[in-house]
């Protein structure tokens, strides 16, 4: 006898199948709030049985079949392009934050969507919190060039962030400023994994053309960065220990926190902290 826990074993452990489940119901219950006449269809008086635009119309006006529509409402595993999910947000009337969920769920990319956040300023609440923190801390943008920082970050990151600082892309910074291997301590190691670290945030936007100029860049400037990037490494983003040898404040030991305002931020806030409490000096 088999018990209804073990029936279909795939149904709860299947992340895909749970993902395709759940577009599936959002497609629906959107399709079903959108009126014949809000999608500019004539009969929208007509009597219906059931809320909103059938499945066939709303295919009809997304010019896709109405069967891969059915199977998409039905979580089934289909192919679909960008484009038609571009043509099904603009049908269903989806906000901003309903198109980025309909592509995330989708893992596409939206094509209507800004390289990279191109378009995106820093978040106005961010750089007054920098200004009221009393740790170093800044703000970087999707290149990873400092958009803003706090005295604080400026007296800690002088060579970089100071005023006699010309060089204000991390990267650029780390591998093209002689002075950042002294700065940073154990600063081979680091930069391996900075450069893995953005790797992997670039892979959300490979057609990118200003990240693809900032890595063509230093790929002419600096044979190191260049046997780095060609390594392939990838790594998350990560806090913990970062060690410095500060020209006034000597040897330096602070732990890094990296916070984004929200999953789809360009943005990234940087704070150097003293760890647990204890003293700075080491």
């Amino acid at each position: 006898m088999t018990s209804a826990a073990t029936a279909s074993p795939t149904t709860a452990t299947d992340p895909s199948a749970e993902r395709r489940r759940l577009l599936g119901s959002f497609l629906r219950r959107h399709r079903e709030r959108l009126t014949p006449a809000d999608a500019g269809l004539q009969g929208g008086s007509t009597r219906r049985r059931t809320p909103g635009l059938r499945r066939e119309e709303l295919a009809q006006l997304c010019g896709i079949s109405p069967t891969w529509y059915s199977w998409l409402e039905q979580g089934r595993d289909v192919s679909v392009s960008p484009a038609a999910l571009a043509r099904l947000a603009v049908a269903l009337h989806l906000t901003g934050a309903e198109r980025a969920y309909l592509f995330e769920m989708t893992r596409k990319r939206d094509p209507d969507a800004p390289s990279g956040g191109s378009a995106d300023q820093p978040p106005a609440s961010l750089l007054t919190a920098l200004g009221a923190m009393t740790v170093p801390a800044y703000l970087l943008d999707r290149l990873w060039t400092a958009v803003g920082w706090n005295p604080a970050a400026e007296r800690l990151f002088g060579g970089w962030l100071g005023s006699g600082g010309g060089e204000r892309n991390l990267l650029r910074y780390v591998f093209l400023d002689p002075a950042a291997r002294h700065f940073i301590q154990d600063w081979e190691n680091r930069a391996r994994r900075l450069l893995a670290e953005f790797r992997a945030e670039t892979a959300r936007h490979p057609e990118d053309s200003a990240a693809q100029a900032l890595v063509a860049g230093l790929r002419r400037e600096s044979p190191l960065f260049t046997r780095m990037w060609d390594d392939h490494g990838v790594l998350e983003r990560e806090g913990g220990l970062r060690h410095f040898e500060h020209p006034l404040d000597g040897s330096l030991t602070l732990e890094q926190l990296t916070l984004r305002p929200n999953s789809r931020s360009a943005y990234a806030l940087v704070m150097l902290l003293d760890p647990e409490g204890a003293g700075q000096h080491e």
